[in-house]
């Protein structure tokens, strides 16, 4: 019967064939009406047959029952909308008939037999086909394009025009001057179409095609006012109290039963366009015409069920979820996302009080921060993110309590959870994430800082803090977050709050911050972190060490966290605050000293007395460590990043050193005379620059003089007096008097230089490498051995800025052997004053040691004293106590023997013997730039130096003893660098190194046989077919001390040879090592098997895949599609 009732709504709705349409007037409309009269004429004949009867029955059965059916009118479209509706009506009744009788049978058949996993389930009957489904929505549409929108009042709702073309046909059919009334109509229309809605399978298409149209009626039913001015005048014919009252319930219900997002759309288009759109309809129907504007009591009413829909639970996301998918295909751009968050962030009018709309909203766009959903996180999360941030800004009164407080809460609950209950007061991984995450989110991502938000988050900065320290120790996805969102708000606080809560995270204030007592936190199962209590130590030895780690490891974050802030000034300010409370520090040490406990006090009076010292000194401390972690982790351009930080610095400087002149003469004060001559110089390099200072850098710069007259009238140094006088009278004339001593200290500030004496004197004693040169034959220049004291240096002309300033900050060269500019300067010139450091230059510059122009090997040295001076100097330099000095020194004869120096290359023995005695120097810069050296003349001269090398890698010159462990070692890298710069000479001069290395293999210590295996390694992949001869004693060697050597180190050495011999061979192994593969195969496997070590198995592991790919390569050689050409002679 289902298909016999379609089958008649299929004759309602076809189309009219072409012989009739020929016959009906030549207009749309004509046409149309001639269809709608002969498609119901179609119907009455096709009810009078007999397979139809029982439809015709249930028609009437419909008839009966329905109020509203009012006979034949004059108004065609009405009749035919009327047999539409009782078409449906009599479906939707035979439908709730047959899905009531499929249940009670199912339930029978459920009671009866059992229904097996491989059954289908049976089909309601209330499933329509396609087909089916096709005709159902065609009368659906007539009923709603003729029966309910011609009613609707201009502004409610979307007219027809709007639709399509069709629309304004219908308009032109419609009677409104006949009975029914257009209100009675459209009342009937509607409440057939709510009653057929009440079948699930037929609300689908009603609801997903025309809800926007019901609503429309519904509102104008239930709450147009123009109901109200007609009274009764024309009574049962209009629209009674009641009937609108029910209007309003069914409204209501269907709003509720919907999809919140397609309701909050629906009531959007309802809203109409704005004041400012014309009210006409587009052409054709056009999307890109504003809609028009709806009446006002409509606005209010809409607005009114908008605000509910806001309210509810979730109505914040249905809200979101409604303006962002209006548009093609959902999408939507950051404009509509900022207009979402505003029309969250506002109150609307029909709210109670902002107070409770905040308290039902603020939770909600927080959790629109926690979509996982990569197509609507980022949406979500910038309505949320911008809404948040609107409502800080807009309604601090609110903010705090709705939406900060439980932003922040976990936070929080880790600084203020206690002991008891410790297992209720854990804070979980899961919350601290998304406490975490969320912060990120609104913080830095929004970046849009205000008052109560920089308030908010510095309560919980030192738990975040904690966090990132925790995550710096752990592998942790929290670490980036934390240390954004700890950058961001550094970069945006006050300075001078931010400068606060740099010292409370490094306690330096005497406050404890952070998590709570007893509490930690420790890795979490998704790579976060928790809270849980920590264990109690009862050692108060551990419990010592354990806080005085815990306090370093804080520090040495905040250092890593402020290297982070380059382009900011709150690390210097920081360094330089450091600076000021050191000074401060200096002051208090005397009265401290002063401070002597009088008999008089109580105990309890001693005891408060003895803590407060010993406070005290516990933030003095703490001060030292991070003043020196600073020094230490953060580069000079980020501790001093503008020129006001330099003054800043200077002037820290000379406070201490003002200080320091109240300290009894003998004891050395905080600043020692170099290091306030250096900075004296500072400040002599800034007045004595290219550029000129303006007004401002000499307003900055009056700072210093109030220290400078007093270091000018105190200091026990009349060098240091003169030049601070000087640099006062400099400043304070803004540069107009400038003297001699100002350009003279900004050239080299140094105290000879200060001084204006002659430098150091000789010792009286002299050194042992000073007195082997002796025994060498080296010979000093009379200059240097006629007279005890060196001439004073030439004075020179001050250098420009760029390359003044690096020489203030170390009087040595850079780790590269980049030598000082001044240093430089000299050296072009061809006259370096003596007892200086003569370095080579830079990259196109002047040829080392002798001043003169020009490449590698293509220098020309003119004769005279001048080289020979410089390269004597050189020398002396290299035996000079002063570590930069010596440095400098080696690496400029590296640089001589480098380019090819006459002096240095007929001198290669002295030069030689000062390499190899400046190895043993516990300095690092002194003896890797002898290593340095060694390394480059053995590669200049490899027959002698590499025989020299190696008796001094054995054991020593025959003259001396044995040499030490470390120097062994020292050589033993330089004969690794030699063996890598042999290059096509490794199978020449590398079969002695063989022998040694091997030899070496079986040395009492350790380290010894570890470094001979290393090196053995890195010069057997570099002889290809020479190490033929060796293969057998290398096999034998590796083999044994794989099996029975008990150091771990050893043996990772002997299977690193292997892989390295693997690897330098590559295809050519299996031709070289044809008779020791095998053996170094099961040496291997037994590593793997049987070995203890891990590191060592996993060398044996690599070795193994190189032997892998070698052997496959072998047998299974790469196909080459090439062709051989053969010519016959």
């Amino acid at each position: 019967m289902t298909s016999a009732i379609l089958s008649a709504l299929g004759v309602l709705t076809k189309p009219l064939g072409e012989a009739m349409v020929c016959g009906a007037e030549h207009t749309e409309q004509g046409a149309l009406m001639a269809a709608l009269q002969a498609n119901q004429a179609l119907l009455e004949d096709l009810l009078q047959e007999r397979n139809l009867e029982e439809v015709c029955c249930l028609r009437e059965q419909v008839r009966a029952a329905a109020s509203w059916v009012c006979g034949m009118t004059e108004d065609v479209t009405w009749n035919f909308i009327q047999e539409c509706l009782l078409m449906l009506l009599s479906l939707a009744r035979h439908l709730t008939l047959q899905l009531e009788a499929f249940r009670n049978k199912d339930a029978s058949c459920a009671t009866g037999r059992l229904r097996t996993s491989e059954m289908a389930p049976p089909l309601p009957p209330d499933v329509l086909s396609v087909a089916q489904q096709k005709i159902l929505g065609a009368a659906l549409q007539f009923v709603v394009s003729l029966g309910l929108c011609p009613y609707l009042a201009q502004g409610v709702g979307v007219p027809l025009g709007r639709r399509s073309m069709f629309g304004t046909t219908v308009k032109g059919l419609v009677r409104r001057d006949v009975a029914p009334v257009p209100e009675r109509r459209l009342l009937t229309t509607a409440s057939v179409l709510l009653e057929l809605s009440e079948l699930s399978s037929l609300a689908t298409m009603v609801y997903t095609r025309h809800l926007g149209d019901i609503m429309a009626a519904l509102c104008q039913l239930g709450y147009s006012p123009c109901h109200t001015e007609k009274g009764k005048a024309k009574e049962g014919t209009d629209v009674s109290n009641e009937e609108r009252m029910n209007c309003r319930v069914a409204l209501q219900s269907l709003l509720g039963k919907v999809y919140q997002p397609i309701v909050i759309k629906e009531l959007l288009f309802l809203q109409g366009g704005s004041k400012q759109a014309p009210p006409g309809p587009g052409a054709g129907g056009g999307s890109s015409t504003p809609l028009s504007q709806a009446p006002p009591w409509l606005r209010r009413l809409c607005g009114q069920l908008l605000s509910e829909r806001l309210m509810q639970p979730s109505g914040v996301q249905s809200v979101v979820r409604a303006v962002l998918e209006v548009g093609v295909g959902g999408e939507s751009d950051w404009r509509k996302c900022d207009g979402v968050a505003r029309i969250l962030a506002a109150c609307p009018q029909q709210s109670l009080s902002p107070d409770s709309y905040y308290n039902q909203v603020c939770p909600q766009i927080l959790e629109l921060l926690h979509f996982r959903d990569k197509l609507t996180a980022q949406q979500f999360q910038r309505v949320a993110t911008r809404a948040a941030l609107t409502i800080v800004q807009d309604w601090p009164e609110f903010a705090p309590q709705y939406l900060l407080n439980p932003l922040f809460r976990s936070l929080r609950r880790c600084r203020q959870v206690t002991g008891e209950g410790q297992t209720r007061g854990t804070v979980e991984e899961w919350e601290l994430t998304r406490c975490v995450e969320d912060v990120f989110k609104i913080c830095v991502v929004g970046n849009s800082p205000s008052a109560p938000l920089l308030k908010a988050l510095g309560e919980v900065i030192p738990v975040l803090f904690d966090l990132y320290c925790f995550t710096k120790k752990n592998a942790s996805h929290l670490r980036a977050p934390c240390q954004e969102v700890l950058l961001w708000y550094m970069g945006n606080s006050d300075p001078t709050v931010a400068l606060s809560v740099i010292k409370q995270l490094c306690a330096l204030d005497g406050v404890e911050s952070g998590v709570s007592s007893g509490f930690h936190f420790t890795p979490g199962s998704e790579g976060g972190a928790q809270l849980t209590p920590s264990e109690s130590i009862s050692d108060e030895d551990d419990a010592l060490y354990e806080k005085v780690a815990g306090e370093q490891w804080r520090v040495e974050c905040l250092a890593q966290l402020l290297a982070e802030m380059k382009d900011s000034d709150l690390p210097g300010d920081f360094f330089l605050e450091l600076l000021r409370e050191l000074t401060c520090w200096a002051k208090e040490e005397d009265e401290e000293e002063d401070d002597v406990c009088q008999p008089s006090m109580t105990l309890l009076q001693l005891e408060q007395h003895l803590f407060g010292k010993v406070s005290g000194r516990g933030q003095k401390l703490a001060l030292l460590q991070v003043l020196a972690v600073m020094c230490e982790g953060l580069p000079h351009t980020l501790l001093l990043h503008k020129p006001t930080q330099v003054v800043e610095f200077i002037r820290a400087m000379l406070q201490r050193a003002c200080v320091g002149l109240d300290q009894v003469p003998a004891v050395q004060g905080p600043v020692d005379t170099q290091t306030l001559s250096m900075g004296m110089g500072l400040v002599a390099t800034l007045l004595s620059g290219p550029s000129p200072l303006g007004a401002q850098d000499y307003s900055a710069m009056s700072r210093l003089l109030p220290p400078l007259q007093e270091i000018s009238q105190r200091h026990p140094e009349a060098a240091i007096q003169e030049l601070a006088s000087d640099l006062r009278a400099a400043i304070a004339t803004h540069g107009s008097y400038r003297p001699e001593s100002v350009s003279r200290a900004a050239t080299y500030p140094s105290p000879e230089t200060l001084h204006n004496v002659p430098c150091k004197k000789q010792p009286k004693t002299q050194s042992p490498q000073m007195a082997h040169h002796a025994q060498t034959g080296l010979q000093l220049p009379a200059s240097h051995s006629s007279s005890g004291t060196l001439p004073p240096p030439t004075p020179n002309p001050p250098a420009p800025i760029q390359t003044r300033l690096p020489s203030l900050r170390t009087r040595g060269s850079s780790a590269d052997g980049t030598a000082e500019p001044e240093i430089t300067r000299r050296s072009q010139k061809g006259t370096p004053p003596p007892g200086q450091v003569v370095a080579g230059t830079t990259a196109g510059g002047s040829g080392p040691c002798g001043g003169q122009p020009g490449g590698r090997g293509g220098s020309s040295h003119p004769p005279g004293g001048a080289t020979r001076g410089t390269f004597s100097d050189c020398l002396l330099e290299a035996c000079d106590p002063d570590v930069p000095t010596r440095a400098v020194a080696l690496r400029t004869l590296t640089r001589a023997i480098r380019d090819g120096d006459r002096d240095a290359l007929q001198n290669q023995e002295r030069v030689l013997m000062l390499f190899l005695e400046n190895l043993e120097h516990e300095d690092s810069f002194v003896y890797l730039s002898a290593i340095q050296g060694l390394a480059l003349l053995a590669d200049s001269f490899p027959e002698r130096i590499l025989q020299r090398l190696q008796i001094e890698y054995q054991s020593g010159p025959p003259p001396q003893k044995e040499r030490s462990l470390e120097t062994r070692l020292k050589v033993g890298e330089v004969l690794m660098r030699a063996s890598r710069a042999l290059g096509d000479l490794a199978p020449h001069h590398g079969r002695p190194l063989i022998g040694v290395f091997l030899r070496g293999t079986r040395d009492e210590d350790s380290s010894v046989r570890a470094s001979c295996l290393s090196n053995l390694g890195e010069l057997c992949q570099r002889l290809n077919y020479a190490l033929g001869p060796w293969t057998q004693e290398l096999s034998t060697c590796l083999t044994a001390l794989i099996r029975s050597e008990k150091e771990a180190e050893v043996r990772r050495a002997a299977v690193h040879v292997i892989v390295l011999l693997l690897r330098g061979l590559s295809d050519r192994a299996t031709q070289v090592l044809s008779d020791v593969l095998l053996d170094l195969y099961r040496a291997l496997k037994w590593v793997v098997r049987s070995d203890t070590d891990d590191v060592t198995v996993l060398h044996a592991q690599l070795a193994l895949e190189e032997l892998h790919d070698v052997m496959q390569r072998f047998i299974f050689p790469k196909q080459k599609l090439e062709k051989k050409i053969v010519v016959l002679p």
